[in-house]
């Protein structure tokens, strides 16, 4: 069987649009270019399609249709780099169905025309003239009429003078003579050149379109897929993890003063007829132990389900988690009500932890603490004026946030030069109810 490798799919962030002069000769160079490769890719691409399919029953037709379908990958990786290049555009690279290396021969041959990706490349060397052409007679058409309308006065000079021809600033009535003729074709060129990069553009849009659509569509929706399924296994990550944690936490806590609560008590009811007021003592420091314990256990249970984030939402629970800190800390909501569960669960457990962490590690005098939702984002940002050096690499639970984050399709981010300050940004998807 065909195994599916995954190349890049997206393209370097860095990208930007031109702008300015620059895009306009680009956007030109895009269009006048397009019917070029779209002419040589509709003759090679249908060619060797129509003479594969045409002897598909013959050995050979499977061969010359596996031949058609890496030039057509060629045109449209071209395509996705002219893309990039030319118009500053993301073009994502889909996944190709690569043979594994002990595949046969027939095997390989049938891998690409197996994949519906190679049929949209090979569509795209069918039509893309069509939208190439488009594109290359608008640019000739406004670059003709802005050169050639403001250069008329100079070159109409060696322009034969016919007696009975009628020029077009006459039949518009605005005179005769050359000297019309120049003028009217002066406002024609300023016209043209001041609607050249929109027409450019226009040409360039429509053509880039039809390429985007087909051949990194897929590649986008691949790209969602892969997304959700790093989601699930963060999630499935996350959930173990904090199951050990809590496992780890309730045999190193409570469970060690259930041990010894008991081994008091036993104590306790042998003493209790030999000597009172010792087993009196026992069962003092027992019940010590049994309410130490019940804090330990209501602690662990904020950390499963916080019941103020369940009771009083979001903004009260982080206010809460603010008074509780050894440090000072200032807290700024806004517009955080009405979010989905689980929003608000990440969004509280990144503020406990990055709290938890200024006041274990950072030496921070101050902290402060915004939520607020941002656009389509809920922005959770926690900053402390301490030495800095935090990092996810270290652990400090920054690692097992950014892991809880992208269960839900969040992103952390952390500032904290050596000396400080250190900033905790983290962004979450917005869900309404």
């Amino acid at each position: 069987m065909a195994e599916t490798v995954t190349p890049p799919t997206t393209a370097p962030t860095t990208l930007a649009p031109p702008r300015g002069a620059r895009r306009v000769l680009l956007e030109t160079a895009y269009g006048l270019s397009a019917i070029v490769l779209g002419i040589v890719a509709l003759v090679l691409v249908l060619s060797l399609t129509a003479l594969g399919l045409a002897l598909i029953v013959v050995v050979g037709g499977v061969l010359v249709l596996a031949l058609a379908a890496i030039v057509a990958r060629g045109f449209a990786a071209a395509e996705r780099q002219r893309l990039r290049s030319m118009l500053g555009r993301e073009a994502p690279t889909p996944r190709y169905l690569r043979s594994r290396p002990d595949d046969g021969l027939w095997r390989r041959c049938l891998t690409p025309l197996r994949d519906p990706q190679t049929w949209l490349d090979i569509v795209w060397g069918v039509i893309g003239w069509i939208t190439g052409t488009f594109a290359f007679a608008l640019t000739v058409v406004w670059w003709v009429g802005a050169l050639g309308g403001l250069t008329y006065w100079f070159w109409q000079r060696w322009i034969p003078v016919d007696d009975e021809g009628t020029g077009l600033a006459e039949l518009l009535g605005l005179g005769e003579g050359r000297a019309a003729e120049s003028w009217l074709n002066l406002v024609l060129g300023v016209l043209f050149l001041a609607t050249l990069p929109l027409a450019v553009r226009a040409g360039a849009l429509l053509h880039a379109s039809l390429a985007g659509v087909l051949l990194c569509s897929r590649a986008e929706l691949q790209g969602e897929v892969a997304r959700a399924e790093d989601g699930r296994a963060a999630a499935r990550d996350a959930e173990a993890e904090s199951l050990r944690r809590l496992e780890r936490d309730i045999h190193d806590g409570p469970q060690q003063r259930l041990v010894r609560l008991t081994m008091d008590l036993g104590r306790a009811k042998r003493q209790v007829s030999e000597d009172p007021e010792l087993a009196a003592k026992r069962i003092d420091d027992a019940l010590m132990q049994a309410r130490e314990t019940v804090a330990e256990l209501r602690s662990l249970s904020r950390g499963i389900a916080p019941p103020l984030l369940v009771d009083r939402g979001l903004s009260a629970a982080v206010r809460e988690l603010a008074v509780q800190s050894i440090v000072p800390v200032t807290v700024t909501t806004r517009a955080v009500d009405g979010l989905a569960p689980h929003v608000e669960t990440a969004a509280y457990f990144v503020v406990a932890e990055a709290l938890a962490n200024v006041g274990k590690h950072s030496g921070a005098s101050s902290a402060s603490v915004t939520v607020a939702a941002d656009g389509d984002d809920l922005l959770v940002l926690v900053e402390d004026d301490g030495i800095g050096g935090a990092h996810p690499a270290k652990g400090l639970g920054l690692a097992g946030l950014r892991q809880r984050l992208a269960a839900v399709d969040g992103a952390l981010e952390v500032s904290s030069p050596e000396g400080g300050p250190t900033a905790v940004v983290a962004r979450i998807p917005v869900d309404r109810r």
